[in-house]
């Protein structure tokens, strides 16, 4: 029952909302992740092909085929950070966790979601000088200043403070977190 948009149901309403939407948010991110590892992927193996192929043909290649790697790959990479944390599958040491059940290893998977997230902002504080300093370089044949391949960063690392920020709220919206059995890790 609701009066107005007080909900008396105890707010069970409300956590469900909150669980649905930070599981979407959580899915978006993933969703994004697996987009951008894609495209850098394809366009870097489709520029390799092609210089290769020309360099057979005509003896000569395509000088920025050389420099996109500068900005792709570290977008592959943080595609794939992303995508790994959202999965919740970064490479781990599963032995405190799978040894641990209820509300023991619920308050390790806060504490570990705590770390990550103060971890990834102070990364993103500490990379600001290396951002800024990257507008001033160009790479020599695309042109392109390097802050666009440094700003991975920021996506990868605010993504993983958003979603660590998200598992957070969900652990105390009453989400249960997975238990691992040694036979389950993926390590």
């Amino acid at each position: 029952m609701s009066v107005g948009n007080i909900r008396r149901d105890g707010g069970k309403g409300l956590k469900s909302l909150f669980l649905t939407t930070a599981g979407g948010l959580v899915s978006a991110l993933d969703l994004s992740g697996r987009l951008i590892a894609v495209i850098c992927l394809g366009l870097m193996f489709v520029a390799l092909l092609v210089n290769v192929v020309l360099r057979y043909l005509l003896g000569t290649g395509i000088t920025w085929a050389y420099e996109i790697h500068a900005i792709l790959l570290p977008w592959l990479v943080a595609g794939g950070i992303v995508i790994a944390t959202a999965r919740g599958r970064h490479i781990a040491v599963t032995l405190l966790s799978s040894l641990l059940k209820g509300r023991a290893l619920w308050l390790l998977v806060l504490s570990i979601q705590t770390a990550l997230f103060v971890i990834s902002i102070s990364i993103l504080w500490s990379s600001q000088p290396i951002l800024k300093a990257s507008t001033f370089q160009t790479l020599a044949t695309l042109g392109v200043k390097q802050v666009w391949g440094y700003s991975s960063l920021a996506y990868a690392f605010g993504a993983m403070a958003l979603i660590a920020l998200l598992e957070m709220g969900q652990l105390l919206a009453g989400k249960h977190p997975v238990e691992h059995t040694p036979e389950e890790s993926l390590s």
